[in-house]
């Protein structure tokens, strides 16, 4: 006990952020590679197609990545979280950085966790490894397989849009003043929160809304026979539209919160429902 007592709380924290983002993205990537690989075995245009298994697939996700770190690190799993409850919350800046290195390292493992296990898979779908599958991994505009007009700037907007609305509902649902989920059920409406996000706002540039889940992934595939990783499928370097839009959304999304919500809220945390007041005396 003494010996736990001497470890710096950072350590125990990080490492939970990594565990819980790890967890996070082999549920994400693998219901992709899953979907992406079965789907162009049977379909020449190498459609995902099931979105919604994807999206459901992603919030729970979501909801055990966050099971796991909750407790040490307040499970984030996501740097434009981080940056948002810096910018808003109290949490303390010098984290920042150390807490988004720790995210998307464990996106990074879990990415290649899922391309090694997916290796004979993805090689049959796409021997090239080309932008048929880079989906599994990260992000493109319109998902890279359909023939939408969106280009980096439409994906930029997209993914400011999103990443705000993930962040204001974050807040709200964990906001104790206001009112929060109760029986540890956060975890469980944060995941919905990410597959209503997909459901609606998926299509134009895969919902990303994280910068350490696509950036992480996003390098895994390149060091492991992605050439085109950076790029997307206009030629144009995309990478830095799902780092960029979530981490400016995810600070607009908690400003709007505190703007219109949480300066309402009452000082004091309400009483439950059916409980007498507390005495002033």
């Amino acid at each position: 006990m003494a010996e736990r007592t001497k470890r710096s709380p950072l350590i125990g924290e990080l490492s939970a952020e990594f565990a819980g983002t790890m967890i996070l993205i082999l549920f994400g990537c693998g219901v992709v590679a899953q979907v992406a690989a079965g789907g162009a075995l049977t379909d020449p245009q190498g459609g995902l197609g099931d979105h919604d298994s994807i999206s459901w697939a992603w919030g729970l996700g979501v909801t055990l990545g966050v099971y796991v770190a909750a407790r040490l690190s307040g499970a984030h799993l996501n740097p434009a979280v981080t940056l948002a409850l810096a910018t808003f919350k109290g949490f303390p800046w010098r984290k920042v950085a150390p807490y988004a290195l720790a995210q998307t390292a464990g996106a990074f493992v879990a990415a290649l966790l899922v391309r090694w296990n997916y290796t004979e898979a993805l090689a049959k779908a796409d021997p090239g490894h080309t932008i048929k599958t880079q989906t599994v991994f990260s992000t493109l505009p319109a998902n890279g397989n359909t023939a939408l007009p969106v280009h980096e700037w439409g994906a930029f907007r997209d993914q400011v849009i999103g990443t705000a609305i993930l962040l204001l509902l974050i807040l709200a649902v964990t906001d104790l003043l206001n009112t929060a989920p109760g029986a540890n059920l956060g975890p469980f409406v944060t995941g919905l929160i990410v597959v209503a996000i997909g459901m609606a706002f998926g299509t134009n540039a895969g919902y990303a809304i994280n910068p350490a889940r696509d950036f992480g992934p996003r390098l895994a595939s390149f060091l492991t026979g992605y050439g085109g990783a950076w790029r997307d499928q206009y030629g144009n370097l995309y990478f830095w539209v799902p780092i960029l839009g979530p981490l400016i959304g995810g600070v607009l999304g908690a400003g709007l919160y505190k703007v219109f919500v949480s300066r309402f809220l009452p000082t004091a945390q309400p009483e439950p429902p059916g409980r007498a007041p507390a005495s002033n005396n």
